[in-house]
């Protein structure tokens, strides 16, 4: 479980969906007993001391309604098939995933020099070989895609992206990615370079529910 401060005040919290229910009876032993609202996008708990913690549904809709939160744990815990598709500049990685196990991926890297001309060369020159090596990277992320994640299409759920925001920008402008990338959904996947290690630890991030917390005014205490 993870914590960083949330814009607009409070916390951001990542919860594994096997502690979800173990992390809201800790909000509860904590703040005391809470009042539970909630849509297809999101459960709000409102504790007794004012505690606020507003649960983010991952793969939304949940289906609405009473009782909220057996509801989110049963929505979070279900084993869905996602595609990963992860892009940095030079690396790339593309996997599926049964809930937590992957079941099929490939990862590979193309080289692409840096932003800055060395050795004499033209500062042209080298921005076109640079165009061209992110060109080339670009082509194989996206035949990597194509080859891992389109025989299961019709049996994905979603397909998460992650990387470099820049890079996988680069990569919706291939055609071919169009059917897949509308199965897209959050969260982006901020990870450092793609390596098969990388791309097997994304159930963490992308199966988590993520939590907004608001401790009531009067304290400051960790939750």
């Amino acid at each position: 479980m993870s914590a960083r401060p949330a814009k607009g005040g409070g916390r951001w919290v990542s919860v594994v969906p096997e502690r979800v229910h173990p992390w809201i009876d800790g909000f509860a032993d904590r703040h005391g007993p809470f009042e539970a609202t909630g849509d297809e996008r999101v459960v709000r708990l409102v504790a007794a001391d004012g505690a606020l913690a507003e649960l983010y549904v991952p793969f939304p809709p949940m289906q609405a309604g009473r009782p909220y939160v057996s509801r989110l744990v049963a929505h979070a815990r279900t084993e869905r098939h996602i595609g990963v598709i992860l892009v940095r500049m030079g690396g790339y990685a593309a996997g599926v995933f049964h809930g937590s196990r992957l079941v099929t991926s490939k990862v590979g890297s193309r080289l692409v020099q840096g932003r800055t001309a060395a050795g004499g060369w033209s500062q042209q020159r080298f921005a076109r070989r640079r165009q061209n090596q992110a060109g080339q990277a670009f082509e194989a992320a996206a035949e990597t895609v194509l080859r891992v994640l389109s025989p299961c299409q019709d049996e994905l759920d979603a397909v998460v992206l992650g990387g470099d925001r820049r890079a996988v920008d680069a990569l919706r402008a291939d055609r071919r990615l169009a059917g897949l990338l509308a199965l897209e959904t959050e969260p982006f996947l901020v990870v450092p370079d793609p390596k098969l290690a990388v791309l097997k630890d994304t159930p963490t991030l992308f199966r988590a529910v993520r939590v907004r917390v608001v401790d009531p005014p009067t304290t400051g205490g960790a939750s």
